[in-house]
């Protein structure tokens, strides 16, 4: 398995405050975690990187090759949960952090298995058999309109509201968490991505670069893409190519 990443503050804001990491365990299974701060310049960059460290450690300190599936999901829950509390805690001691959060999506691959986590808008794809599917639901206010019928897909992309998440890390003592699983095979590619990407490179889009471009070249090109479309916001892009 191989990981590229870039991130890149984008041709509007200041500073970046995405942040993410990767890594393989000692049995070559492969693991990353991408979070999109929010809470103000210093409070976004504060919440990420500690949501991203604190993930970090949780899962390198605690993975066995040995785990059953179930002690896998449980793991990653249980980092998730730890960042989330650290983060929240972090903002109560600290006036001028009240109110930061995060984003988080979450990947570990193993074998023939990608074991997906997440809460808020960072999205994490599957790039498969010459098809790109969006494998996790945006928490989001634009997400339960468009379930409702009230926006389609392309107007969701535009809202002025998109930006508004209903689930973040840091926020809240107890975070409700996503978790879902999909079968990987040989040159299957999983992206993980903040809104940054997904809000300016559109689906198809994507699947082209993807397409076309490999390795690093294609997480640079889909940064590229979206600064060339405006580059409004913070982007990030991990792919984890098995």
């Amino acid at each position: 398995m191989e990981i590229y990443s870039r991130t890149d503050k984008g041709m509007v804001r200041h500073s970046n405050q995405d942040a993410e990491r990767h890594g393989f365990f000692e049995d070559g299974s492969a693991w990353a975690v991408v979070c999109d701060g929010m809470g103000g310049a210093n409070g976004g960059n504060v919440a990420s990187s500690t949501a991203v460290e604190e993930i970090s450690v949780r899962l390198t300190e605690n993975y066995k090759s040995e785990m059953s599936a179930s002690m896998i999901r449980d793991m990653i829950a249980k980092a998730i949960n730890a960042a989330n509390i650290k983060v929240y805690i972090e903002a109560q001691e600290d006036i001028s952090l009240r109110g930061m959060g995060t984003t988080v999506a979450v990947v570990i691959v193993r074998g023939d298995t990608a074991y997906i986590a997440h809460a808020g808008d960072s999205r994490v794809y599957l790039y498969a058999k010459g098809d790109l599917r969006q494998m996790t639901v945006d928490h989001s206010v634009v997400q339960v309109m468009v379930d409702r019928g009230e926006l389609t897909e392309q107007e969701a992309r535009v809202h002025p509201r998109r930006n508004l998440i209903t689930r973040a890390l840091g926020v809240k003592p107890r975070l409700d968490i996503d978790h879902c699983e999909c079968p990987v095979e040989r040159d299957d590619i999983l992206l993980l991505c903040s809104d940054g990407l997904s809000n300016y490179v559109d689906d198809l889009e994507m699947f082209r670069i993807l397409y076309r471009c490999s390795g690093e070249e294609a997480v640079q090109k889909l940064i590229d893409t979206a600064n060339a479309h405006g580059g409004g916001d913070n982007v990030t892009a991990v792919t984890v190519c098995r």
